[in-house]
């Protein structure tokens, strides 16, 4: 073992073993200090102390960046434990108490948190005045990465058929709901060109999420097996954009149902063939899954997501048939 037993006291320096962990996690000094309001100076003074007390080296310098040593990756698996333990004793101890208390740090993607948090929201704040949820909106391949990294509580996330979400260990992945993804038209009188089905969408301009979204690489597939490669003239992460350029006869796009909750639109809204359809989950540290207030927030979440979806988008549908 590299440790002495001389030592052992001053090497469990918790502050200083998490900011190895945060290392490890984001990948460069300046990414921990951002994370974590600190100078990247008072990160690199801070390992580098935990390296004299430990006596190993635990970093070396890769170019400009610099790598964990097998040392510095079994400290960073043991404060992970660490980490774990401590947290499932917070839930153990917020669950003995008589009141549900405390703080959920909620990361969601936007249209998710148009359709379900209000709701949630004024549930929560209803039943559990004593629970503070807060909520930030993030992309969703980011929002999972950031929850395994205990920047957030939990996460609502998605995936798309054909586009598994990244695998993080020790999350508990929970499906909320699913909804269809439909080609949304223009009523007619907006449209510049006679469009009424995925074939003719082929000449007009598309509107898409920016590269690297689930969303935008099952757009592009759904129209390349169709034969055709898509005009992306509009590219934006606003979804409620998307809406607009397409009501607006500006566009068409692949958009589902979910995005069309609490509201009427002139767009004509079409099956496509297999009737694909977009998976919502949350995901949540299992080392937090004693807390009550986070258990609280998922099933209201959940009783939310399941009077929504049965209940928001069905008068919406167009009659047109698979294009």
């Amino acid at each position: 073992m590299f440790l002495s037993s001389a030592n052992v006291s001053r090497v469990l320096e918790i502050r200083r073993l998490v900011l190895l962990r945060e290392l490890a996690i984001r990948g460069t000094i300046a990414a921990v200090a951002e994370a974590l309001n600190f100078t990247p100076s008072a990160v690199s003074q801070q390992l580098s102390q935990l390296e004299k007390e430990t006596g190993t080296q635990l970093l070396r310098k890769a170019g400009r960046r610099v790598q964990l040593t097998p040392q510095a990756e079994v400290l960073v698996a043991e404060v992970t434990e660490v980490l774990d333990t401590l947290e499932r004793a917070e839930a153990r101890l917020q669950a003995a108490a008589t009141r549900v208390t405390g703080r959920v740090r909620v990361a969601v993607f936007q249209s998710a948190a148009l359709a379900f948090m209000p709701a949630t929201l004024r549930a929560m704040a209803l039943r559990y005045p004593d629970v503070r949820v807060e909520m930030v909106q993030r992309e969703p391949e980011e929002a999972l990465r950031e929850t395994w990294a205990r920047d957030f509580d939990m996460v609502i996330a998605e995936q798309y058929p054909a586009h598994a979400a990244p695998h993080h260990p020790g999350l508990d992945r929970r499906d909320l709901t699913t909804d269809a993804i439909r080609l949304a038209l223009p009523a007619e009188e907006e449209s510049l060109h006679p469009v009424g089905s995925l074939d003719t969408a082929r000449h007009m301009p598309w509107v898409m999420e920016p590269r690297g979204a689930a969303s935008r690489h099952f757009a592009e597939q759904v129209c390349r097996v169709a034969g055709f490669e898509p005009d992306v003239r509009y590219e934006t992460a606003d979804l409620q954009a998307h809406m607009r350029l397409v009501e607006s006869g500006n566009a068409v796009a692949l958009i589902p149902d979910l995005i069309w909750a609490g509201r009427d639109t002139s767009a004509r809204l079409l099956e496509l063939t297999g009737s694909p359809r977009r998976t919502i989950f949350t995901a949540q540290r299992l080392a937090g899954a004693a807390s009550p207030a986070a258990r609280a927030f998922r099933e209201i979440l959940e009783q939310t997501a399941s009077y929504g979806t049965a209940t928001s988008t069905d008068s919406r549908r167009s009659p047109t048939g698979v294009p």
